[in-house]
């Protein structure tokens, strides 16, 4: 049965046919969740880091290989003494709106981004003294000290990106939200046609000047072979994967794991390489009983990763196991602390909520019910939870409500929580500096919210780590006291691929999903 939004959109087709609007390239897209959130910088939520992509831009980038890569900037220029960092825009870079791009445009949205960005505020209330704009195309960066993560922090891959906005939008409270959602990137957001439950819609910048470079990562030239681009809420993947099968959609951002032998099996279907990502449980640590460093040590032993993979999942082809915060296989991939813990333990765990004095109030678990990846996580959390001695008061919503709700610091029995289950992509965990959940700065830290002077020492003291091996030690370092304090639980890592019609090609892979250099033959 066709969906209504595909019907609506052969009518539209119709209508436009004998027009010049028929040589139009759309493609159409499911992603992990509907869009309600469009400001990237309020929000972690990858839906709204994705839109950002779409109609942002950024001074630096990530490449394949993880290198820096300049993309609106032209020139770096850094002096002898690497305190000072002159940065000199591209040329023709504008706003949706017209306008060129300027320097102040870009210090206020670095300012923004840095107020609510793990990594941000680090690098920025710890080294960096003053921004300038000795004219419209130079941004001049002082620091205090010497740190080897500034363009690293200005070319951050994931949640929060630091996009560059007009100053006007740029000098909103970062704690509210924009309403004004003009950019420089390559699409252009259609606020007129925006109606969440329904689609999302984004047209060909055509003033847009790309990089020539090829595309690498995040990093290299935007080319838009695409002239709009739709993405339709679909929440029932099988209905999605009905329509991508029969050409009415092109591109499934997340198709769940169980489905992907159907994809495999279409001839019209092809499996391309998404992003790697790690399950997480997160702590309230300014509610009760999380209070209680004791309490959430009992969760560590009442868990076991094994048993989320296996639920989400299924495929053993597609996770890991991996005891480590940071990704396995990357440079500071480490098990510190990690004995005797996530093996499902409920005894061990029993016992420490004795010797706690854990009352047997119910700790709320906000569960998400319509990201399929996600879906599974919570109910196999209460269970291995409850065994451990806990009483779960497991409150389901969809996403958006659960990245609203996450926000508030009142308690659980007021609309408050004490536990989510979320996914990281690996880029946005590589170091103890960017972890968001291992910011520890109290009201400024992701929610959450824990307040640890230590964890806020190790992480500087990375900053200023001047070589790989004194980064292990102090990642290893903070990986201990996380795990005491009791931030967060890595619940293992996964392959999340992307399925599209055998049409489109040239599909970018990059730890966000990206629409540039796409083409639909």
């Amino acid at each position: 049965m066709r969906l209504r939004h595909f019907a609506l959109a052969a009518a539209l087709g119709a209508a436009v046919a004998s027009g010049p609007a028929q040589a139009a390239t759309v493609l159409r897209a499911v992603m992990h969740s509907d869009v309600k959130i469009v400001d990237p910088i309020w929000t972690t939520a990858y839906i709204s880091r994705n839109v950002g992509y779409m109609i942002y831009d950024t001074l630096f980038a990530l490449d394949a290989n993880n290198v820096v890569r300049p993309e609106m900037v032209d020139t770096v220029d850094i002096s002898p003494d690497k305190l000072t960092y002159t940065l000199k825009l591209r040329d023709g870079l504008l706003w949706h709106d017209g306008l060129p791009v300027t320097s102040e445009d870009c210090i206020a949205s670095i300012r923004r981004w840095s107020a609510k960005d793990t990594l941000g505020q680090k690098i920025f209330s710890t080294f960096v003294t003053d921004m300038s704009a000795p004219d419209a195309n130079t941004i001049v960066i002082r620091l205090k000290e010497p740190t080897g993560l500034l363009l690293f922090a200005l070319g951050k891959p994931s949640s929060n990106v630091p996009f560059m906005m007009p100053k006007r939008v740029a000098d909103t409270d970062p704690n509210k939200q924009i309403s004004d959602f003009t950019g420089s990137g390559p699409f252009v957001f259609k606020k007129d046609e925006w109606k969440p439950g329904d689609k999302t819609v984004f047209v060909k910048f055509d003033k847009y000047k790309p990089r020539p470079e090829p595309a690498s990562g995040l990093a290299g030239g935007k080319v838009v072979n695409l002239d709009r681009v739709e993405w339709l809420a679909i929440s029932d993947q099988q209905q999605a994967l009905n329509a991508l099968s029969a050409g009415e959609i092109d591109y499934i951002e997340q198709p769940p794991h169980d489905l992907l032998p159907l994809v495999k099996a279409d001839p019209n279907l092809r499996i391309v390489t998404g992003a790697r990502g790690q399950f997480t449980m997160r702590f309230n640590s300014t509610q009760p009983p999380f209070t209680n460093p004791k309490i959430k040590q009992a969760v560590w032993y009442a868990l076991n990763q094994e048993d989320f993979l296996r639920a989400s999942i299924g495929n053993a082809e597609y996770y890991r196991t991996c005891k480590s915060f940071y990704p396995c296989g990357t440079p500071l991939a480490t098990e510190a602390g990690m004995d005797g813990l996530l093996i499902g333990n409920a005894r061990k765990s029993q016992e420490l909520l004795k010797e706690a004095g854990y009352d047997g109030t119910p700790v709320v678990l906000m569960a998400s019910t319509d990201l399929p990846v996600l879906t599974n996580l919570s109910p196999v959390a209460k269970q291995a939870l409850e065994r451990g001695g806990f009483k779960v008061d497991m409150q389901s919503m969809d996403w958006q409500t659960l990245v609203a709700r996450r926000a508030k610091k009142d308690p659980p029995s007021a609309g408050g929580w004490n536990l989510f289950n979320t996914a990281w992509v690996t880029a946005d965990i590589l170091n103890p500096a960017m972890i968001g959940f291992l910011n520890a700065s109290c009201d400024k830290a992701l929610p959450g919210w824990p307040c640890d002077p230590e964890l806020e020492r190790l992480r500087e003291a990375f900053l200023r780590a001047p070589d790989l091996e004194s980064q292990k030690a102090i990642a290893a370092a903070a990986q201990k006291r996380g795990i005491e304090y009791g931030t967060h639980v890595p619940l293992g890592e996964y392959d999340q691929p992307i399925a599209v019609r055998k049409n489109i090609q040239d599909v970018v892979t990059a730890p966000a999903p990206v629409f540039w250099n796409i083409t639909k033959k």
